[in-house]
Order: C-alpha cells, then structure tokens, then sequence
C-alpha cells in the first residue's frame, strides 16, 4: 500500500462509530487489517495458543475492574477482553474453522434456548418468571445440550485454566449432581482433620511428590467445607490476602516509624504490631 493509501485508510479507521454494531464494526476492520499482509508482523504470527495468555491477563482485568468499583477502568477492560475475542474470531476466520458471525450466532442460538420461559409463550407463566425458577431452567436447558455426555466428560471440559479453587469447586458440583457429596457438612470437617493428618505424617520427608499430592487433598477438603457453606472459596481466600496485606501493611508502617527496617525486628514485635492491626479492624 501507498503512503496516500495508509494515511486514507487511518483517517477511516479514527472515524468513531455512532452505535454498538457501528463500533464492532470498526474495530473488527481495524484488526482485519493488521493481521493481513500490509498489517503489524506481529499480529500476523499469532495463534490461538500465544494469544491464550493475554485473555486469561484480559479476564483477570475485568474482574479487578468489578471488584474495584470503578466504571471508567471497567469499560477499558472490558474493551481489552472483546479485542481479545474479536481476535480469535478473526484467525478462527483465517483457518476457516469459523468466524464471528458464526460465533455469535451461535451464542444468540444458546441464549433463546436456555430461555423457554421468557421466549416460548406456551412455558410464560408468572411463576416461571421467579428468579429460582429462572435458574432451574437455565440449569435443565444445559443438561439437555450436555445429556449425552457422561459426569466425567463434564468435568475433564471444566477448564485447567480457571484458578485451582474455583474449578475445584466446579468439579465437586458435578460429582453433588449425582449424589456422590457428603451427608452432612460435619463429614466434610472431618475430612479436612484426616488430611491435615496425612501431611502432618509425611510433610519432613524428603518425598516432594507425596507432599504436594496431601497439600492438595488438604486443599481440595476445605473447597469442600466452603461449598457446604455456600462460600466462594476463591472469593474467601481472596479477601483473606487482602487482609493480609493491610495487616503486613500496618506493621511496616509500624517500623518506618520507629525508624527500623522489618529484618531487624524479632517475630514477637511484629505478632505484636500485627495484633494491633487486627484490634483496629
């Protein structure tokens, strides 16, 4: 392309889109471009496997955004996360394996079939329009697209990616769903008691493997407690990081004070600064 051609088509590409569909429109354009042959060399070598990382950095973002409160920082993450899709949409495109009409079509199709009772006037009832209701249904319709998958099959799909907690929890809510679950939360205390045990027994020998193995059953039998609880478990150990951090925060702060550094401070002064810290709470 031309100089002429490039400065023409930038002046087109910095033309805001009035509506939604507008503004798809342009950015889908715009990344179009840069992973032809006249785009960005390095967007025309990525995959769908080195562009793994970044939506997985991408949805962490939109989180943090959430968490935070802040609209402003949200619509920018939120921005980031659909570039992000819009990209494998794109060299999904490329491969010939789909596209993002297909894409999207195929989420239109999934939403209007887990919703027979807002859009099928045969299942419109007032009772069906309860939220408990609604997740009842929501739930039928995805085991009906998932019924002829075994409970193994649906729990290999969770994804590896998601945080060990949450897909630990994810796992433990398929094996519920055909009874294979604790009577009683009590049972599940006592499970995290037994491995507690079996690290305590191997946790000073030189067995490293064995050691990871007992410090993940121990792991996976507290997610079990929280689900019992009805906690987020990845939500309850995020908090407690949190907390952490302001207490830690509190004791060097503490230190800077008293003009000390932290290393030069006995573990006694700071589990004393650290009691102040939670008293203050």
């Amino acid at each position: 392309m031309t100089k002429e051609e490039i400065r023409q088509l930038y002046e087109e590409f910095s033309q805001p889109g009035e509506t939604a569909g507008e503004a798809f429109e342009r950015v889908t354009a715009i990344i179009r471009f840069l992973l032809s042959e006249d785009g960005c060399p390095w967007d025309r070598v990525q995959t769908h496997e080195s562009l793994r990382k970044y939506m997985i950095e991408e949805t962490y973002e939109v989180i943090d955004a959430i968490n935070a409160k802040d609209a402003d920082h949200l619509e920018e993450e939120l921005g980031d996360f659909i570039l992000q899709a819009i990209y494998h949409g794109l060299l999904g495109e490329r491969e010939g394996s789909f596209d993002l009409t297909s894409v999207l079509n195929r989420v239109s199709d999934k939403m209007l079939f887990r919703h027979p009772h807002v859009f099928f006037a045969e299942n419109i009832e007032k009772s069906s329009k309860t939220l408990d209701n609604a997740l009842v249904r929501w739930e039928n319709m995805k085991q009906r697209e998932r019924s002829e998958k075994t409970q193994t099959q649906l729990m290999s799909e969770i994804p590896k990616e998601l945080p060990a907690l949450m897909r630990s929890d994810k796992i433990q809510k398929k094996a519920r769903d055909v009874g294979f679950d604790w009577d009683d939360v009590k049972d599940a205390f006592a499970k995290v008691r037994e491995e507690t045990d079996e690290l305590e027994e191997i946790y000073d020998t030189s067995d490293k493997q064995h050691i990871l193995e007992e410090v993940g059953d121990l792991l996976f039998s507290v997610v079990n407690v929280a689900r019992f609880l009805d906690v987020d478990p990845e939500e309850a150990l995020s908090f407690t990081s949190g907390k952490f951090v302001r207490r830690f925060g509190y004791i060097e702060e503490m230190a800077r004070s008293q003009g000390r550094e932290l290393t030069s401070m006995t573990l006694d002064e700071m589990d004393r600064l650290w009691e102040e810290a939670k008293a203050r709470e």
